[in-house]
């Protein structure tokens, strides 16, 4: 496979997560995005904060930069009551609980911003790049490429996850 066409799939995947994004909370209300099907199920909100993350810390972590969540500020115009290094894994369902949010348009404003991110860096890389080994942990050993594919399928599977949800809420509606 070429490097270019690598990037141009990983690219047309990152985009398929960045154009589904603002359509999942596109006429929800805040109360719509945080409604929980159960006690201990996640929201809409969350599992699009946590899609975001997820990719925002990843790439950061393969660019070998910070994420956009503290640089950019949007740790700051989120404000939630998690630490800035919060991302989502190991949260409790009272921890998806606090979760909470004042404008709708920070999930498609922070989730763009992480995009711009992934296709430059995605942009940065040539073929020995992909094949670059970041964990030595598994086997067989992780490579960038193996970890960019994770990063969008855990994307891929939390917008799903989130369709779903609003899917639910939009049912409950008189």
């Amino acid at each position: 496979m070429t490097t270019d066409l690598a990037r141009d799939l990983l690219t047309d995947g990152f985009e398929r997560i960045r154009d589904g994004v603002p359509q999942v909370v596109k006429g929800l209300s805040v109360d719509e995005l945080l409604w929980r099907p159960d006690a201990d199920a996640n929201h809409v909100a969350w599992l699009l904060w946590h899609l975001a993350r997820q990719q925002d810390d990843q790439v950061a972590a393969l660019a070998d930069d910070d994420s956009a969540w503290r640089v950019d500020g949007w740790y700051e115009r989120f404000g939630l009551p998690y630490p800035p290094s919060a991302h989502g894994w190991s949260m409790s369902s009272a921890d998806v609980g606090r979760f909470s949010v004042a404008d709708p348009d920070l999930f498609a404003g922070y989730h763009a911003a992480v995009h711009e991110r992934t296709v430059s860096y995605l942009e940065s890389l040539d073929a020995a790049a992909y094949g670059r080994v970041i964990d030595t942990r598994w086997d067989p050993p992780v490579t960038v490429a193996m970890r960019l594919i994770s990063v969008l399928d855990d994307a891929a599977k939390h917008l799903g996850q989130a369709e779903y949800v609003k899917g639910l809420v939009t049912r409950r509606r008189p």
